[in-house]
């Protein structure tokens, strides 16, 4: 079986447009949730959200291809842009075959779903746009990517909720563990701060409602949470062969040694009771790592600010790691706290912020965990960053569905 590092990081989040842009700004706790300016929010209750800041598309794509794609078509080109110049990738000829791309989005084009019907019912069917569905359907993001680099391996999107672009990593290794590629550009993309995406959101009583005070709303763990807050963007990673990589000297972030994947099979929306079907992910991964709890320094939670999943997270990591949690050897922070819920996205970027920790050996706080809930008696790196040599970290993705995926980075050392 080959091993899978990654060699590449490209992220454009509401913290920034840019990975080291992204990484600086999560160390220091900074909050990227505010109002949302991409449309009237007059009539909403939620007003709030994780908009990607001061957007220019054509700072990386060029102009005649943006009226074919979607926002999160866009994110997903500029994040695999930076990906590829960061890893210093360069494919001929028939590597091209070996090299594919999974894109995951939970929702796919939405802006331009909306967009779409719109025109219909005021102008009428003649009047829409032929580029209408190739920008909404979930696949583009990938197959986009695939025809701006020339990647003639397989090319899909994984769309499992809000673990899809964990997924997609997970899935990703799994064809270049087997020797089936040697490079995969890998991640996930969402735009979804929309009238219908907020909408249908707030209809389920799912986001937070902290329109006073937007930096404060996201607020993992803390008792007086009261909902995620959506935000949009792309994580996409390079991943390639460790034969590979050391052949052309790549520099490497960390290795991807462990992906586990599971099924609530219990609700529409609402996690399992102890987190039952987290607990089976996280120790599906961590046997595909081949590593026990107590080897694992830190845990990039879900951990999304609503009040049930906050809680049954917390039990299923204390179920998993035991006396190596509840004595807090284990750290455990939400970046989401930050970054607001990127859905499809998120589970990519929070992928990208574990290899980033192992690199660097430091650790993104929780931000806002002020009054913690008594149910979650953890060590969440509240507050502010710390700094530790980082040998195994897990991250956590799970969705609506009941849909879980964790996966084990761990440090390669050469």
């Amino acid at each position: 079986m080959e091993r899978v590092v990654i060699t590449g990081i490209g992220l454009v989040t509401p913290l920034a447009v840019g990975t080291r842009e992204t990484w600086s700004a999560l160390l220091t706790g900074k909050s990227g949730i505010a109002l949302i300016t991409l449309f009237d929010t007059t009539p909403f209750r939620v007003r709030i959200a994780g908009e990607v800041k001061n957007w220019d598309p054509l700072a990386f794509i060029e102009k005649k291809k943006l009226k074919e794609i979607d926002r999160f078509i866009e994110f997903a080109m500029a994040a695999a842009k930076m990906a590829v110049a960061d890893s210093g990738l360069v494919l001929e000829g028939e590597e091209r075959n070996e090299a594919g791309c999974f894109i995951g989005s939970g929702i796919g084009g939405l802006r331009t779903l909306e967009k779409s019907k719109q025109v219909q019912l005021e102008k009428g069917p003649s009047r829409m746009s032929p580029y209408s569905i190739p920008a909404l359907i979930a696949n583009m993001a990938a197959g986009q990517v695939s025809m701006q680099y020339g990647l003639r391996g397989p090319s899909y999107a994984n769309v499992s909720a809000c673990s899809s672009g964990a997924h997609a990593l997970g899935e990703a290794s799994e064809w270049i563990k087997r020797g089936k590629c040697q490079v995969m550009v890998a991640g996930g993309a969402e735009a979804t701060v929309t009238p219908v995406g907020i909408g249908s959101f707030e209809a389920m009583m799912a986001l937070s409602k902290r329109n006073d005070a937007p930096e404060k709303a996201s607020r993992p763990w803390d008792k007086d949470r009261d909902g995620f807050v959506a935000g949009e963007g792309s994580g996409v990673l390079v991943l390639e062969s460790l034969t590979r990589a050391k052949k052309r000297g790549a520099k490497i972030y960390a290795e991807l040694t462990g992906y586990g994947a599971s099924s609530d099979a219990h609700h529409l929306t609402q996690p399992a009771p102890n987190g039952e079907g987290a607990q089976r992910s996280m120790r599906m991964a961590l046997k595909d790592a081949g590593i026990s709890p107590d080897q694992v320094d830190y845990v990039n939670a879900h951990g999304t600010s609503t009040g049930p999943g906050d809680v049954e997270e917390s039990r299923a990591i204390e179920a998993v790691f035991g006396d190596h949690a509840t004595s807090k050897k284990l750290w455990i922070s939400s970046t989401k706290s930050m970054t607001g819920h990127l859905l499809g996205a998120a589970g990519a970027l929070e992928t990208a912020i574990c290899a980033l920790a192992i690199a660097e050996g430091r650790v993104p706080p929780t931000i806002n965990l002020d009054n913690p809930d008594p149910q979650c008696g953890l060590d969440y790196v509240a507050h502010t960053a710390r700094e530790r040599r980082l040998n195994h970290v897990v991250t956590n993705s799970f969705g609506f569905g009941g849909t879980n995926c964790s996966l084990v980075l761990s440090r390669y050392d050469g």
